[in-house]
C-alpha cells in the first residue's frame, strides 16, 4: 500500500512542476486569446437568440433580458481576467482550455460585487441579475433555445462559426519563444 502511494505521488509531482506560469506566456497574446473567446461566446449567444426570435418574435423582450445577462457575465469575466492577469495570475489556470482559464464562483462574484475594487461595478450587475427575479418569459425562452439546440441543421451556421473560432483559439499558442 505504501509503495503504491509513493508511486502515485512521484507520478503526480512532474505534472505539478510543468504547470504553466505566466512568465512562460506572452501576456498580450493571452489577453487577446481570452478576449477572442469572450467575443466568440457572446456572438454564439446572440446568434442563437436571433434564430429563436425569428421563429417566435414574441420572445424578443425576454431575449433582450437574457442577452443582457450573458453580455454582463462575459464582460465581468473579461475584466476579471485582465485584472488577475496583471495583479494575481495565480488565480488563472493556463493548463486548461481557454474557456476555463478563469473560474469565478458565485461566491467570488458576490464578494467582488460588494468590494470597492475595479471589478465591483461589473460584478454587481452580474450578481444582481443572478439574484433577481427571472423574466416572466424566461422558461419560454429557455425551452425555445433547447428546442433550437436539438435541431443541429437549424444552428449549423452559428455552430460552425463558434466551433471554428474555438478551434482557432485552441491552435493559438501564447508560449514565449
Amino acid at each position: 500500500m505504501r509503495r503504491s502511494a509513493l508511486i502515485l505521488i512521484t507520478t503526480l509531482v512532474p505534472g505539478i512542476s510543468f504547470a504553466k506560469d505566466i512568465e512562460q506566456l506572452d501576456k498580450l497574446c493571452v489577453s487577446k486569446k481570452y478576449h477572442n473567446y469572450v467575443n466568440a461566446s457572446v456572438t454564439w449567444y446572440e446568434n442563437l437568440v436571433d434564430l429563436t426570435i425569428k421563429k417566435d418574435p414574441e420572445l424578443e423582450g425576454v431575449a433582450g433580458w437574457f442577452l443582457e445577462g450573458r453580455r454582463n457575465h462575459f464582460k465581468l469575466n473579461e475584466e476579471a481576467f485582465d485584472y488577475f492577469l496583471e495583479n494575481d495570475p495565480a488565480k488563472l489556470n493556463f493548463d486548461a482550455p481557454v474557456e476555463s482559464w478563469l473560474n469565478l464562483s458565485q461566491e467570488d462574484v458576490k464578494s467582488l460585487s460588494t468590494s470597492q475594487g475595479e471589478l465591483a461595478d461589473a460584478a454587481k450587475k452580474v450578481f444582481e441579475f443572478r439574484q433577481g427575479k427571472a423574466h416572466e418569459g424566461n422558461y419560454d425562452l429557455r425551452s425555445a433555445l433547447a428546442s433550437l439546440l436539438s435541431h443541429p441543421k437549424e444552428i449549423d451556421v452559428p455552430l460552425t462559426q463558434y466551433n471554428d473560432a474555438m478551434m482557432k483559439l485552441a491552435e493559438t499558442s501564447c508560449d514565449k519563444q
